[in-house]
């Protein structure tokens, strides 16, 4: 994602004229103006990343302008540009929003520098609320010493290192997601953006803009140009939870983007070019949904470049336990609740249950057992919502009489 329209806004003929020369001969889409009142038009009719705004005009300040762009949640980045008299003034303009300042007469080298500052400061800024990745000390999440989990985390840390698309399988609550967390963390990109996209939470209707972004006016209720999640993610890692939701409609562009890496805007017709690392999930039978003919036999092969399929609970039993601890200490912890154990009961029921909701299931049962639990006692059986298995004493020895 980069910086790719711009507006200028100086009063000063000769400085406007170079300024916006320069910016197009760097292929930014440019338009200018030399008073507020025209300003105000251009952002009106049109999304733009950057304005350049000179702090005095022959209408008003810069500064009102200031205010009101940065009143918008996604108005464009301010730069002010002042005279050697006015750094004051600027400086104080920053402290109001604005980016930056530039004090003339500047040079082109400065601008440059200027534009690079903002392009990067901008993609943190639109990056963060879809970063989906935690900072804790856990150096894994991956829970188990059982041999399906073993073989797991070998897959895990072969791949990890690499670019390749990978493609995460497995029933609901096994920890799909948690598997492509520990693939980005580990992997080369782990500095880069993580972008998450729960392809079964977005409607058909607004899928395409949420990978590929929008221009404004592309459809009713488009009010401002925005950058899909692709767009977001370029340098870094994509996240496509549960892939299988995806619209047949919208296969065709998703598989474009994987092969060429490029796409374009809602609305659009400049073609973005995007380097994105792949990881996808899914609870269904792909090559089931491709004989169906509810997924494409083509973007199902560019998917499953690597394929993991995460274990059910059911074929780890040695691990229960362990999880069940791992889970009663962590929620313990979070919820500011002393130390506390299993009953002997407990772990018997825990072992015994069948746990159809998988690692998710446990670990919701072990969170809410431990809110209810009563200071000083060990979990029982009816904490988590499970039978009780009866625990037969052990027969006392006989004693022999010498």
């Amino acid at each position: 994602m980069a910086i790719e329209k711009i507006v200028v806004v100086d009063d000063e003929m000769m400085i406007r004229k170079a300024l916006e020369t320069q910016l197009r001969n760097k292929r930014y889409s440019v338009a200018s103006t030399g008073d507020l009142k025209g300003a105000r038009k251009i952002l009106a009719r049109d999304s733009f990343d950057l304005v350049f705004l000179d702090l005095r005009l022959p209408d008003g300040e810069g500064t009102d302008l200031l205010e009101e762009i940065t009143a918008k949640t996604d108005g464009p980045m301010v730069v002010m540009m002042t005279g050697y008299g006015s750094v004051e003034s600027a400086v104080s303009c920053m402290q109001m929003g604005a980016f930056d300042y530039v004090v003339k007469p500047f040079s082109f080298d400065q601008i440059e520098v200027v534009v690079d500052k903002v392009a990067s400061f901008d993609k943190m800024r639109r990056v963060t609320k879809y970063y989906v990745e935690e900072s804790d000390s856990r150096s894994s999440d991956i829970v188990g010493e059982s041999e399906p989990i073993e073989k797991l985390k070998n897959l895990v840390s072969k791949v990890a290192k690499t670019e390749a698309t990978v493609l995460v399988t497995g029933e609901n609550g096994t920890g799909k997601e948690l598997v492509a967390r520990e693939l980005y963390r580990n992997s080369m990109l782990a500095k880069q953006p993580y972008i998450r996209v729960n392809c079964a939470a977005i409607s058909e209707t607004l899928m395409e803009s949420e990978f590929f972004g929008h221009e404004k006016g592309a459809f009713t209720g488009a009010t401002e140009r925005r950058e899909g999640r692709f767009e977001l993610a370029d340098g870094g890692t994509i996240l496509l939870d549960e892939i299988s939701e995806i619209a047949p409609s919208l296969q065709a562009k998703l598989l474009r983007v994987l092969q060429e890496k490029e796409f374009e805007r809602v609305g659009g017709n400049k073609t973005i070019q995007v380097k994105v690392r792949v990881l996808a999930t899914t609870n269904r039978n792909l090559l089931k949904e491709v004989e169906e003919g509810n997924f494409r036999e083509d973007l199902y092969y560019r998917l499953n470049v690597f394929p993991i399929a995460v274990p059910p609970l059911r074929v780890r039993e040695s691990d229960i336990l362990l999880l069940a601890n791992t889970f009663l200490e962590r929620h313990a912890k979070r919820h500011g609740i002393g130390k506390i154990a299993f009953s002997k009961n407990c772990e018997k029921a825990i072992l015994a249950h069948d746990w159809p909701g998988n690692v998710r299931e446990l670990e919701n049962a072990l969170e809410r057992a431990v809110i209810l639990a009563d200071a000083g006692k060990k979990i029982e059986p009816d904490l988590l919502g499970i039978k009780s298995v009866t625990v037969k004493p052990k027969p006392k020895s006989k004693r022999t009489n010498p």
